[in-house]
């Protein structure tokens, strides 16, 4: 006998799906997707602030990446196992590989004046808001 679902349980499902996952530019044809981080974004009238929890990565292996109001972070963790003579791995439930998360901001970041800071596995973005410009109006001649 077949199960029935009623639609809107259904469709409340794909929508949670939905709206929860981040935008991610890489993957795809097959490829497994990267690793998420959690991540709190905050803002003030001068800038965005940005916190990330990325532990066991070294500050070498992140990239950040800003393009007008597109803040991109990607990191490696890498497998640095030590296993002594005559012992064995029983469960390994470390992550190891590459972590990613991309953001669209409601305003375009200054690059120049953005700064980053990586303390005890919390990597700090602070990304300046660019100055609005005004539109400028043309006479009529």
């Amino acid at each position: 006998m077949a199960t029935l679902t009623r639609f809107d349980e259904a469709f409340d499902d794909l929508l949670r799906g939905f709206f929860v996952r981040p935008v991610s530019f890489e993957g795809g044809s097959g490829q497994a997707a990267p690793a998420q981080f959690r991540v709190e974004v905050g803002e003030n009238e001068q800038a965005y602030v940005l916190r990330a929890e990325i532990p066991g990565v070294k500050k070498d292996d992140i990239n950040i990446s800003i393009d007008g109001d597109q803040v991109a972070i990607s990191a490696e963790v890498k497998n640095e196992k030590e296993v002594k003579d005559g012992e064995r791995v029983l469960r390994s439930e470390r992550y190891y590989g590459k972590l990613y998360r991309a953001f669209a901001l409601g305003q375009p970041v200054d690059e120049n004046g953005a700064g980053a800071k990586y303390t005890d596995g919390i990597l700090e973005l602070t990304l300046p808001k660019k100055a609005a410009t005004q539109a400028k109006r043309i006479a009529i001649q």
